[in-house]
């Protein structure tokens, strides 16, 4: 059996909320029950659910941005912690998150953003020529480099945060939601940019998202979770063609007829 690239084991994340009145007891929110996943080296997964189903909280655990209550990750079989014994983890991943204006600093410029992950990493090499060689891959041109974030448009920005996210050659990309604030042309640019990507550079993929239609067209694999916990998984066409979870079958219902079908 081939070990799996990144393993879940038993993860999950609780939250102690602030008392009422001084003398009532706390009560906990279970952002994400007891989990168990693991993901295939050059797989693509989709995590669909609706807001609040657990999702953005999964994937901060799953990349060492927060600290489970219990349970842990594995990633080629070695524990993933924070801080900075994770170094090695970060050169392994990169993310794109939902809001590619907001996840810029606006003070900086392109070429300074690309190459953040290069020298927070302490990669060796020729930082400007690989930042020129990732903008060319992600279909922008190299004089960018020089300007900042608000003289671009948000698909721009969002390739911008693409280039930052794969420019140290990480083997597992992860996306938060990160078309849903896009229009709909654009986000089929990014998505085909996305599919191109995985596909020349070996990438494994994490591809969270409310849009069961964007996960059906590009990830193998789908996760359903609603309440903190996963109630189904499995080959994407499988899962959405036969669903075995009341929860999947209902965001199925919940998709308009011409959304599932457009591409039939």
């Amino acid at each position: 059996m081939t070990t799996p690239l990144m393993r879940l084991c038993g993860l999950t994340r609780d939250y102690v909320n602030r008392r009422d009145t001084l003398f009532a007891p706390r009560s906990v929110t279970h952002a994400l029950r007891s989990t168990d996943l693991e993901i295939p080296e050059g797989a693509s997964l989709g995590i669909i659910g609706e807001s609040g189903s657990g999702k953005s909280t999964l994937v901060r655990l799953m990349l060492a941005l927060d600290t489970p209550t219990s349970g842990h990750v594995e990633f080629r079989e070695r524990p993933v912690a924070r801080g900075r014994r994770a170094g090695w983890f970060r050169r392994e991943t990169g993310i794109v998150f939902q809001d590619p204006y907001a996840s810029l600093d606006p003070r900086m410029t392109v070429g300074r953003i690309v190459s953040e992950p290069l020298s927070g990493l302490r990669i060796a090499g020729d930082h400007r020529a690989r930042v020129l060689e990732v903008l060319g891959q992600v279909g922008l041109d190299g004089e960018m480099a020089d300007r900042y974030p608000h003289e671009f448009s948000g698909g721009q920005r969002q390739r911008i945060a693409l280039a930052r996210a794969i420019v140290h050659e990480p083997c597992m990309l992860v996306g938060d939601e990160p078309v849903s604030a896009l229009d709909v042309t654009v986000r089929a640019q990014i998505l085909e940019l996305l599919a191109d990507l995985k596909a020349q550079l070996g990438l494994t993929l994490v591809l969270v998202s409310h849009d069961i239609g964007i996960v059906r067209d590009l990830c193998e694999n789908v996760a359903v979770m609603t309440d903190g916990r996963i109630v189904e998984k499995g080959d994407t066409a499988e899962v959405l063609a036969r669903p075995q979870h009341p929860y999947t079958t209902r965001l199925l219902d919940a998709v308009p007829a011409l959304d599932m079908h457009e591409n039939d």
